[in-house]
């Protein structure tokens, strides 16, 4: 009750007397007093009830941040973590609201009822329904591009290092591919196909409005057996902090970031705080690991059969029985500790989260931690609340134990290949417990271990402040200036030891650092207004510009004569006494990018129903010649939504739209400084040399795109479906050192150019969500997608074969099995084809020449995930398969061919049990015989969970689950795991679908619960 209703009811008088004369009057008025003045108290002390219950999404996973209000009144609360809530409401209450971003709002009866559950449904049509895109967000109906989100409900579930883990599988058109076993490892992620000639192909990455430099700031290492595998740049995200991720695919949504989007565009948005009392939401987790497959060899028995049939040495056999890889894995366990503190008002919303990670890999001295902190805040100033300011700053700090596992081992492999050769019948360790070592080449993978150590240590911090003021509700200015900085540092020894030729007797250490900048500096002003009543305009104007740098410096050095010694320090640790005339100190610094753009953005809608969406960027760039520096990315795309219209009156169609589109964006993905002439230092003289040759015509790779799509929702969006035909065509290649045009006069320099030549990829993509049964006690629903493309080159020059795919191991020095020309895929397998072996000599029958043998690029992706629930139980599980690859085993190859057992190495069981007895005189010959079909079906994720609820007053939304990732895939391919993609580049040209002793994957199971404070 308000103050004015208190007063106006108590200075009450009755016509023609005055208040309080008399006595009787003088009570009757005190009475009356004291009754009136005790209303508001007895309004508040009304009876209420008690009303709990939780609110979950189609696949039955709890909804954290659900408002729940008694409607006409104040009386409300949000959800917990797990989607669940308790509310006091009067006795007079009937009916519970709820409504949350990107779901319908639902009423639900609670006359009679102390508990409810409450399934909130994704609602294409929902006015509330947006979808971040470049620079902004849009409504989900108006969208008019091909644009994949992805939130929390969508993600995969389990233990990740990184969020491009969360969507494998979970997106149409979007290949994710783990380089690595290795926790924290890079990953490959492809967008609609393959058409990176050089570079890496990887979409550009977009955190709250800051796009990612693309790269890791840890060092990287060459030593005698070969380059380590790269760092996933995204690993200083918590995944755990993630709160949609939005993949932008076809040229009408990319252009809008222009000279970066080539390859598609991901958007990370993180998590903010919600208007409400502080809540504190926890989440602890544990499990293990184990490794998934393994690479099947001959164990000891098998071993020395194999001797006598091959007719090979009878001195090969040791005498001990051992397993060699098994000796080097475990049973790794990990922990992950998730705490987040939100809450606010209208005013200001904040969200501070910590996290920390530990996750030990299969290989022993392997291992990720990660430590991370973000901390989002969104404020409010002056009366009307026009000026704001959000603020974002994410710290981490991701520290690696790395084992010396190699993209390029010589004939003395890494450590998974030498694990795999490693004589079964030969001893591992010594007498006392110290490793085994024999001299001579083969290399026991014990010694390996234990003698190696790498470590890595990378520290990011992103931050980025943002202003902003709303002239009107319908425009607004924002600003945001960010900083991304990230440093690495690696420690790397290799003991003295170690049977390694290079480093035996005398050790190797090895200290270096790197360090990133990202400055960013962009303005927007956004206009959405709904000018008539038909027509509604939503512009946006901007101007963007940012500096990357890249520095970095290190020593390495052998040890003096007699070694580093063995002290029990690690030789890192006092470099400076190594031998002089062997130490190499190292420096750098790329030279200094700048990008300046300006963009717009258009979208029109008229009557809900007709859209158009134009967008033009201009982006200028220090990386390309001086006649070329700036390039334009249009584009423009249209929907039509057929079931706004009157004439289609089909009730059960709750949307039938159509879209087309194009647009052209660029790549800039090549060395900096490559269009200018650039020097080095010469070691041991002072001198210069150059290494580039200016090129001023440079200019920008150019993918075009052609987008058709339908979106289509049935039975009150019970049953979804979307299909898109894409043609992207991609020109002007970047490519180095085009035969005729020498090298810079004194220098081994290159010069690069737009090469003549076109890629296209073109196919479809399918995604249908179909929910069978949705009630309070069940659910079911199920999720697909599918993708299907094909990829060729052509207008390349005539004679122009560029060579890439360099194979590893002994006998196949300088060997490539990948070209990429005209009317193949790119990167198309290019063989001697294999004829079998003749079973009279065992050698080989000769070889077929060498021509295109098979695409190592998939033409098929398929995702499929279903969860049902009942009760409070919920159980999710996801598969994901790719068809229509192929992969060269270039570890059967050169690591297990039959004439290693003459060696004293082991062979793979399948070569012995062919049914063939092959000759050990025959040549590491590569051929189609190593090349296998990369189908796979996996079930990459199930989860079983069940929602406790609450625990007395203090613990909210309890929920315990459990989680296995990567629990068997289906496939005919030999190796460790069909999904794979070992770093194979020739020079700068990149590679695909090559199996090199790899870090193999593993299984994990994880328990874990959460709940709130």
């Amino acid at each position: 009750m308000s103050n004015n209703w208190y007063k106006r009811y108590t200075s009450y008088e009755q016509p023609g007397t005055m208040a309080g004369s008399g006595p009787l009057g003088r009570l009757s008025v005190l009475a009356s007093s004291v009754v009136l003045s005790l209303l508001p108290l007895l309004v508040q002390a009304q009876a209420t009830r008690s009303v709990s219950g939780r609110v979950v999404d189609g696949t039955g996973s709890g909804l954290p941040g659900v408002t729940v209000i008694v409607p006409g009144s104040t009386v409300g609360t949000s959800t917990s973590s797990d989607g669940s809530f308790q509310l006091e409401v009067p006795t007079t209450a009937t009916a519970l609201s709820f409504s949350f971003v990107g779901y319908t709002s639902q009423r639900v009866d609670i006359t009679g009822k102390s508990s409810v559950q409450v399934t909130l449904r994704d609602d294409a049509q929902a006015l509330g329904d947006v979808v971040v895109v470049g620079y902004g967000t849009v409504k989900k109906t108006d969208l008019t591009g091909a644009v994949s989100s992805l939130s929390p409900k969508d993600f995969n579930k389990g233990t990740f290092t990184s969020p491009d883990q969360l969507i494998q599988g979970r997106a149409s058109g979007v290949q994710v591919t783990q380089n690595s076993g290795q926790p924290g490892g890079a990953a490959t992620i492809r967008i609609r196909g393959n058409s990176a000639v050089t570079g890496t192909g990887q979409p550009l990455y977009v955190v709250d409005g800051v796009p990612l430099d693309g790269r890791s700031a840890r060092p990287g290492l060459t030593t005698a057996i070969g380059d380590s595998p790269n760092s996933n740049p995204l690993n200083f995200l918590n995944p755990a902090d993630i709160e949609s991720i939005d993949i932008l695919k076809d040229a009408s949504a990319t252009a809008i970031y222009g000279s970066r989007a080539a390859y598609g565009v991901v958007l990370i948005t993180t998590k903010k705080g919600k208007s409400g009392e502080p809540r504190l939401d926890v989440g602890v987790s544990g499990g293990f690991s184990q490794i998934m497959r393994r690479v099947e060899v001959l164990d000891a028995s098998q071993y020395r059969q194999a001797l006598r049939y091959y007719d090979a040495p009878a001195t090969n056999d040791k005498g001990q029985n051992n397993d060699p890889l098994g000796e080097i894995l475990r049973t790794a366990p990990l922990q992950n500790y998730n705490v987040a503190l939100s809450g606010g008002n209208d005013n200001g919303r904040y969200r501070l989260s910590l996290g920390y990670l530990d996750q030990q890999g299969i290989v022993k001295k392997t291992g990720f931690e990660k430590y991370s902190a973000q901390l989002a805040t969104n404020l409010k100033f002056l009366q009307s609340k026009r000026l704001g300011v959000d603020v974002n700053l994410t710290a981490s700090q991701f520290r690696e134990q790395l084992a010396p596992i190699t993209n390029n081992g010589d004939f003395r492999g890494s450590l998974i290949g030498q694990a795999l050769q490693y004589n079964p019948t030969d001893s591992l360790y010594n007498a006392d417990g110290s490793p085994f070592v024999r001299r001579g080449t083969t290399i026991n993978p014990v010694a390996q271990l234990e003698y190696y150590n790498d470590k890595s240590r990378v520290t990011t911090v992103l931050a980025s402040l943002s202003p902003y003021y709303k002239f009107t509700d319908w425009l607004e200015y924002r600003a945001l200036v960010s900083a991304n900085y990230s440093t690495g540092i690696r420690r790397t020894s290799i003991d003295q030891r170690l049977n390694i030729e290079d480093y035996f007797g005398r050790g190797f250490a090895l200290v270096a650092n790197n360090e990133l900048l990202t400055q960013q500096m962009t303005h927007t002003l956004n206009f959405n207004r709904q000018l008539t009543t038909d027509f509604n305009l939503n512009a946006l104007l901007g101007y963007e510009y940012q500096r990357f740098s890249n520095s970095g410096s290190g020593v390495n050095a052998l040890g003096p004569a007699g070694g580093f010694g063995t002290y029990g320090l690690d030789y890192t640790n006092y470099i400076q006494f190594s031998n002089p005339s062997a130490r190499n100190i190292t420096s750098f610094v790329d030279p200094e990018t700048e990008l300046q753009s300006y963009f717009g953005r258009a979208i029109l809608n008229y009557k809900n129903r007709y859209l158009l969406t134009a967008t033009l960027r201009a982006d200028g760039s220090t990386k390309f010649g001086a006649n070329n520096r700036y390039g334009y990315f249009p584009s423009a795309s249209v929907a039509w939504d057929v079931s706004q219209e009157s004439f289609f009156a089909v009730e059960a169609v709750n949307q039938l739209k159509a879209r087309v589109g194009y647009g052209r964006t660029g790549n800039q993905e090549f060395p900096a400084g490559s269009a200018q002439s650039q020097f080095v230092f010469l070691p041991n003289s002072g001198g210069l040399g150059q290494i580039t040759n200016a090129n001023p015509d440079l200019k920008w790779q150019s993918d075009e795109q052609f987008n058709a799509g339908l979106d289509v929702a049935v039975f009150n969006n019970r049953l979804t479906l979307t299909a898109d035909y894409f043609y992207k065509r991609t020109t002007d290649l970047l490519y180095p050192n085009i035969p005729g045009y020498p090298a810079a006069p004194g220098g081994n320099s290159v010069i690069w150019f737009n090469l003549d030549g076109t890629i296209v990829n073109r196919g479809v993509e399918l995604l249908a969500g179909i929910t069978a049964v949705d009630n309070q006690r069940f659910g079911l629903n199920f999720n697909a997608n599918a993708t299907f493309v094909k990829n060729e080159v052509s207008d390349l020059p005539a004679t122009l074969i560029i060579q890439t795919g360099t194979l590893s191991g002994q006998g196949l020095s300088g060997v490539t099995a990948e070209t990429i020309q005209n009317g193949r895929p790119i990167n198309g397998f290019s063989l001697p084809t294999y004829n079998g072996i003749n079973a009279d000599t065992g050698l080989y029958n000769e070889f077929g020449a060498a021509g295109y043998a098979g695409n190592p690029n998939p033409t098929t992706l398929v995702g499929l995930s279903t969860t049902a629930r009942f009760a409070k139980f919920s159980l999710t599980a996801n598969l994901n398969g790719v068809f229509g690859n192929k992969i060269y085993n270039n570890t059967f190859n050169s690591v297990l061919n039959v004439s290693q057992i003459r060696a004293g190495r082991n062979i793979a069981l399948a070569e012995y049990e062919s049914g063939t007895k092959e000759s050990l005189a025959n040549a590491v010959t590569p051929s189609t015989r190593y090349l296998e079909s990369g189908n796979f079906v996996r079930l990459s994720n199930v989860t079983l969970s069940y929602a406790l609820g609450d625990l007395g007053s203090s613990f909210k939304g309890i929920s315990v689950y459990a989680i296995g990732q990567n629990l068997f895939v289906i496939t005919k391919y030999r190796g460790f795991d069909p999904e794979v993609n070992t770093n194979k580049s020739f020079g700068v040209v990149p590679s695909a679908g090559i199996d090199y002793t790899g870090y193999p994957t593993a299984r994990t199971f994880t328990f874990g619960v959460n709940f709130s404070l």
